[in-house]
Formats: structure tokens, C-alpha cells, sequence
């Protein structure tokens, strides 16, 4: 029904910056929301970036005035720009939508990795 594709994760020095791109298909016209969370091993799945269907864009403390969430419909992709990265920045991070009337929907994530 829906998939959902990360990419853009990679390597980089604190400091640095990076965008993900994640690639919505399916029935994805109308959600209650997309965004972004992250995992590290042991831990749970957090929130990083949410934007809802009204617009409205949620953002956990750690990331907020570094990290920008936005989508182009267009393209069905929604993105993850980060910048001043930092080493505890480092996770897996996944993609996640809930289109309505649905549940949700998960990619199967991308590693980004911030060397001090």
C-alpha cells in the first residue's frame, strides 16, 4: 500500500550537515502526519521531525534550530535537512508516515553516523 524509501545518510565531522530524502509511495495524498524519528542500538525509536496535515511542524528539543523538516509534493519526498551536527546525532534514522484512516508506515531507515 505504502512504501516509503530513506536515503541520503552517510559519514560526516561534527559540524557538518546532511539532508535525507525520503520517498513517499502509495496512498499518501492526505496523512495525518510524516516525518522522521531515530534510533540508536539498545533504545527506543524517538521522534526527530514531525509535520502534520495542517502544516504545523513538531521538532524534538535536541534537534530544534539545526534540523528543518519540509516536502515536495511534487515529488511525494519529504527531507530532513541537518546542520551543526553532533556526534550524538549519530543513529539510524526512519522515515514514518500515517495516512489517513491508516496506520503507520515505516521505511527501513538509514545510518547516519557524526565523527568527533
Amino acid at each position: 500500500q505504502v512504501q516509503l524509501v530513506e536515503s541520503g545518510g552517510g559519514l560526516v565531522q561534527s559540524g557538518g550537515s546532511l539532508t535525507l530524502s525520503c520517498a513517499v509511495s502509495g496512498s499518501t495524498s492526505s496523512f495525518s502526519f510524516i516525518g522522521w524519528y531515530r534510533q540508536t542500538p539498545g533504545k527506543q525509536r524517538d521522534m526527530v521531525a514531525l509535520m502534520y496535515s495542517n502544516n504545523w511542524r513538531n521538532y524534538a528539543d535536541a534537534v530544534k534550530g539545526r534540523f528543518t523538516i519540509s516536502r515536495d509534493n511534487a515529488k511525494n519526498t519529504v527531507y530532513l535537512q541537518m546542520s551543526s551536527l553532533k556526534p550524538e546525532d549519530t543513529a539510524v534514522y526512519y522515515c514514518t508516515v500515517r495516512p489517513i484512516g491508516m496506520g503507520d508506515f515505516w521505511g527501513q531507515g538509514t545510518q547516519v553516523t557524526v565523527s568527533s
